[in-house]
Parts: structure tokens; sequence; C-alpha cells
């Protein structure tokens, strides 16, 4: 039997290390987890193959010297790398949705997703008449995925310029058997688009300003950067968005954009249009709405 030289016997030990680790590295946590706690208790978890909601009955298990020294490595990845949780599992949730991820996409998190359950209700009346979604910008494939179920009648086109996020994005819709529904594209936004209407157009676009794309916290450069990057104020890939959904979207139909921050560069970028600022758990400033009628006299 080996014996270990380890100073940790339990989880519980491991934990308290991986704290004390994170917080002494002073990590950014914007990838999924709000604080050093609950990113060591999910990377432990994970890395034992224990159940994500259930750390209490196993804190005072004792480990082995192999599972020690794989939980430790894990450790030193994320606090000496600072690479994000998700790249280290592989994983990645959107409410009760679980993804595939790599270093070929963004780690996915998005407040349109907060959205889809209630099928963007007040805006969309009657979801079995959706039938046709664009959704731009698609990475990991996570919107399309959640769109697709949650608007059963609708087909979905998703985009990206990257044939690399898009072999990611193939995987979780073939995990999802959505291959029939969701129908994946390599385009610089709609230049590889179907020549079709649809009755939205969702995007999560590069958007961050090159002021705070200057500062960004380290875990965030293990990212794409092409799929965070917005220009000067954010809002290049979001201009050209806002400029082609006019001849994309039915009379009916409507544009949903996220773009973080940056609320006050899309209210100078589009002056004169009517941007509707849809309420999510960050607040009003996150993500906007334009309806295919405000869009007809605009000009880019």
């Amino acid at each position: 039997m080996t014996t270990s030289t380890s100073p940790f016997s339990t989880l519980r030990d491991l934990l308290r290390y991986a704290v004390t680790r994170f917080n002494q590295e002073k990590l950014f946590f914007g990838h999924g987890s709000a604080n050093a706690l609950d990113e060591a208790a999910y990377l432990l978890l994970h890395t034992l193959h224990l159940p994500l909601d259930k750390i209490d009955p196993f804190l005072d298990a004792r480990l082995l010297p192999e599972e020690i020294s794989k939980v430790m490595q894990v450790i030193e990845r994320r606090a000496a790398d600072r690479v994000p949780a998700s790249y280290i599992t592989n994983e990645a949730w959107l409410g009760t949705y679980n993804f595939y991820v790599d270093e070929r996409v963004i780690v996915p998190r998005s407040f349109i997703a907060e959205l889809i359950p209630e099928h963007f209700s007040p805006w969309v009346n009657d979801p079995d008449s959706i039938t046709d979604i664009l959704e731009l910008c698609t990475g990991s494939g996570c919107l399309p995925i959640m769109l697709a179920d949650m608007f059963q009648n609708a087909q979905v086109d998703a985009v990206d310029i990257s044939a690399d996020a898009l072999e990611v994005a193939r995987k979780n819709v073939v995990t999802y058997e959505l291959q029939d529904r969701v129908n994946l594209i390599q385009s610089d936004l709609y230049t590889n688009v179907p020549d079709k209407q649809y009755d939205l157009i969702i995007t999560n676009p590069p958007y961050v300003n090159s002021g705070s794309m200057a500062i960004l916290p380290q875990e965030y450069l293990h990212e794409p950067q092409i799929a965070l990057a917005g220009g000067d104020d954010g809002m290049d890939l979001v201009r050209k968005i806002v400029a082609g959904a006019a001849q994309r979207l039915k009379a009916d139909g409507i544009l949903m954009v996220e773009i973080g921050n940056e609320r006050a560069f899309a209210e100078a970028a589009f002056p004169e249009l009517n941007l509707t600022w849809v309420s999510t758990s960050a607040g009003d400033d996150m993500v906007f709405l334009i309806e295919a009628r405000d869009l007809q006299d605009f000009q880019a």
C-alpha cells in the first residue's frame, strides 16, 4: 500500500487549502463561480467525480494519494496559471444546460440565456409561431441549443467566423441531438447566411471596448481574443449586426443584442434607434432589443 507524505488527507483539507491559494493569488471569478469557495468546491468535486451539489457527505472522507496528487495539480493550474475553471474541467453551465468547452471558445456566459426559458416574453406572444432563428457569434453553440430546445418549431442557423469554435459547437449540438434543427454556418456575420428572413436574430457578439481589453484580468487572456474585442468603443460588430438586420428580419421580427457593460457606447452608436433595454439579473443595461419596424429607415 502506498504511503502518502502529503499534509492533506481529506477533502476538507484540500478545500481549505484551495480557498487559501485562490485568495492569495487574488484570482478573478468571472466565468461561473462567484468566489473562491464556490470555485474550489466545484473543481474538487469535479476532479474526484463526486456530485457537484453534495459536498458535505464527503468532506471528511480520506483521499487516496493519487487523488490528492490530481487535486493538487488542478488547484495549481487554476491558482498559478490562472486558467478558467471551465477549461480545466472542459464543461460550463448555463442554467440547467451543460456544455463542453475548451480554449477554442470563450467560456459560455450570457444574460440572454436567462430570457430564453421565458420565450422572450412579452415580446414573443406565441412561441409556437417562431419557425426561423438566426444566432450570430455562436461560439460553443450554447444559445442556439437552448433556443432550439425552447422554441420547438424553430430551425436555428448558428453562425461563427471561427472554424475552431464551430467544431466545439458541433460537439455540443450532437450531445443534445439537435443536428436536424441547429444548422452551423462558418460566416463573417451575414456573409454566408441563407437568403431568408427570421423571426428572431439573437447575438452575444464581441463587445469589449479597447480600453477594457487592455486591462482584462489574466483569466480572460486564455480565451480567444477575437471573441471578446469589439474595437475602440466595443461596437464594431454590433454596428454591422444592426445594419444588416432589417433585410434579414420578418416584418414582426426582433433583434436582440447582448452588450455587457457597454450601454453608454451602444446608445451613442445608435442615437436614432429605439433601443428597448431588457431586464436581467444584472439590471437593465446588458441586453437591448430592436423591433424590425424600427429598423426599416435605419442607415448605418
